[in-house]
């Protein structure tokens, strides 16, 4: 870069916008700390009153938004910064409770103290541009006079002197009160630290919770076109293949033989498509809910299971899901390893909380660290943001209880 390049850029257009930053950051400084020192005012002197200092700090909460989207306009007009607004506030219908809720938010006064100190910050910038900018006219103005007195020219070098310092200071006071208004701004408008891994942490359960969504629905549609298509063709060959067997007895032997392999083994890969589907996304748990969906699987289980299910209002379909295959995994673990009789299942919803125990007579001694199938439950419970307890000491019995969201 030349040195005119760097002359043009000390009194470009971005230097006047910085002037003009400062100028007016002066004017709605002064606008919004009126207004709160207003309704300040008014809150103490009228304090006697008890409602009329409620009312003012509600109005003094409630524009608080509004007069910091006065300034975040100002940096972004004049200096094409876009300062981040601050994480919204869970809506509360109690005035009070909203009431509290923002005398609690540190951004809140964050916010109070920027514009009790905008005016003062962009009022010593307003007066040293004025000086420079200002003087640097005077100046020329007293050495145009000054140069013409021939006993006074001393002083118009002298002049012409100050009017070249105040010129060449101008652009570096409008870009050092712009600076610390800009850090300022930044500090005490934008989101704070807390607020911003707040954001990220809400940002990132939202994201977890699409995929998980997604990856529900992606299963619930592989179980139908399983159920509806490959499942049905399959149904068709077993059927096709039973007929043939049972009438086509004088073929060779070979050939019947043949024909019953097959039929078999497309019988044995309907039961295994059936449980493919069936592990997948049963179709009953979407139609008619967990209780209809746990009564097949509790039906289906190699030992005697009792189930009470006091669900009124159905949970969200993930949810549902999550329920019906940690009772499922369950299960499938007491028939593989617990050595039980009989187990026991209870479903209730209190709220908007979701609350299974599975309750076997078995062996105990189960634990998350030794098979991958209680720690598969941990992390499918722990995806929906849910709670898992497993209590199973050695000798039984083992009782596991999981707590999930409702939504």
């Amino acid at each position: 870069m030349t040195i005119w390049h760097r002359i043009r850029a000390h009194w470009g257009a971005a230097t006047w916008l910085r002037t003009l930053h400062v100028a007016m950051g002066l004017l709605t400084g002064l606008l919004t700390a009126g207004v709160i020192v207003a309704l300040l005012v008014a809150a103490v002197l009228l304090v006697w009153t008890v409602v009329v200092p409620v009312i003012a700090i509600g109005l003094l909460f409630w524009s608080m938004p509004h007069l910091t989207a006065l300034q975040r306009s100002r940096f972004a007009a004049y200096l094409t910064l876009r300062i981040p607004p601050l994480p919204r506030a869970l809506p509360v219908r109690n005035p009070i409770t909203w009431l509290i809720n923002q005398a609690k938010t540190l951004s809140t006064w964050r916010q109070i103290a920027y514009h009790l100190l905008c005016p003062l910050l962009n009022g010593l910038g307003s007066a040293a541009l004025l000086i420079t900018w200002g003087g640097t006219i005077g100046m020329a103005f007293l050495t145009v006079r000054t140069l013409d007195m021939s006993p006074s020219k001393g002083f118009g070098l002298l002049f012409a002197v100050i009017g070249f310092g105040l010129f060449l200071a101008g652009p570096l006071v409008a870009r050092a009160f712009t600076w610390v208004d800009v850090i300022a701004g930044r500090t005490l408008l934008g989101p704070s630290i807390s607020d911003e891994l707040a954001q990220r942490v809400e940002t990132l359960q939202e994201s977890r919770a699409e995929v998980i969504d997604a990856a529900d629905a992606e299963r619930r549609r592989i179980e139908r076109d399983l159920h509806d298509g490959t499942q049905q063709r399959l149904v068709w060959l077993a059927m096709n293949l039973g007929m043939a067997r049972a009438t086509l007895t004088d073929l060779p032997e070979p050939a019947v033989q043949v024909i019953a392999q097959a039929h078999e083994e497309a019988k044995q890969a309907l039961k295994e498509l059936r449980d493919l589907v069936r592990g997948l996304h049963p179709a009953v748990l979407t139609d008619e809910g967990l209780d209809a969906a746990l009564s097949g699987l509790a039906a289906r289980a190699p030992l005697s299971v009792r189930l009470s299910v006091d669900v009124r209002d159905r949970a969200s379909p993930t949810i549902e899901a999550v329920a019906f295959f940690v009772v499922s995994e369950a299960l499938a673990n007491i028939a593989k390893h617990a050595e039980a009789t009989s187990a026991s299942i209870t479903v209730t919803r209190k709220g908007d909380r979701l609350r299974l125990a599975v309750h076997d007579d078995g062996k105990g001694g189960a634990a998350p660290e030794r098979g991958t199938g209680l720690r598969g439950l941990a992390q499918r419970v722990g995806s929906v943001d849910g709670s898992l307890r497993i209590d199973s000491p050695v000798g039984g019995p083992t009782t596991i209880e999981v707590e999930l969201p409702c939504e």
